[in-house]
């Protein structure tokens, strides 16, 4: 079960409250997203542009760090940095799915400064690395042969673990289950808990959900 950019049902998107409250629920993993600002500092966000998830406009390239911290979230938090997760993670019983979020810009070097960044990092599990843009992975692929890669796609896949051999991954991040995929599926975003259930009756890897609570206690019921 992962939290979908940590806890929407209840806090701001991509918030440090969010992940922090989730951690402290005992959550099996956090899902979130990764841009560089204009200085090639990692910093927690979904969009491109923070319009939409903070009191500012513009795109997160067009800031340096230090800019880009004079808006705040909902909760009056600044925009989260990649190192401040990495610092609240640290040790916790809890798995890490990291989004490059490059399928629109590419940001030139954000695989290598993410990646040495997180292997510098004291973490229980090792880190699921997941994009849209799958020549991003392959960047990541050079760097770290032997890390988890996942491609996210809200499309059918033919052939799905001719794919996954094919191109060295751990397995796939789906908008839809495909029940004979015959490989790894995490599948985003699941609320309901109707459909939860049915997937991990199903076998699933994983759910990215914005109502972990919620999820979590579909999940025990399952398990009784």
């Amino acid at each position: 079960m992962f939290g979908h950019r940590g806890y929407p049902a209840r806090f701001p998107e991509n918030a440090l409250a969010g992940f922090e409250y989730a951690c402290e629920q005992g959550i099996d993993g956090l899902e979130f997203d990764v841009h560089l600002t204009a200085d090639r500092v990692p910093v927690i966000m979904h969009d491109e542009r923070i319009d939409r998830t903070t009191d500012g406009r513009g795109r997160i390239d067009q800031y340096t760090f230090e800019q880009l911290r004079h808006f705040r979230l909902a909760n009056a938090e600044p925009v989260p940095s990649l190192a401040e997760l990495l610092k609240l993670v640290s040790g916790r019983d809890v798995q890490l799915d990291l989004e490059f979020k490059t399928d629109k810009i590419q940001y030139p070097g954000i695989e290598a400064v993410v990646m040495q960044m997180v292997h510098a990092t004291a973490l229980r599990y090792p880190v699921i690395f997941s994009s849209f843009h799958l020549p991003t992975l392959k960047t990541c692929q050079r760097l770290a042969p032997n890390e988890s890669y996942c491609w996210l796609t809200d499309k059918p896949v033919a052939h799905p673990a001719a794919l996954v051999a094919r191109e060295h991954l751990s397995g796939l991040h789906l908008h839809h289950f495909q029940s004979q995929a015959s490989v790894t599926e995490r599948i985003w975003t699941v609320d309901n808990p109707v459909v939860a259930a049915d997937l991990m009756e199903q076998g699933v890897a994983g759910i990215f959900t914005d109502d972990f609570v919620t999820m979590m206690q579909v999940k025990r019921q399952l398990a009784n």
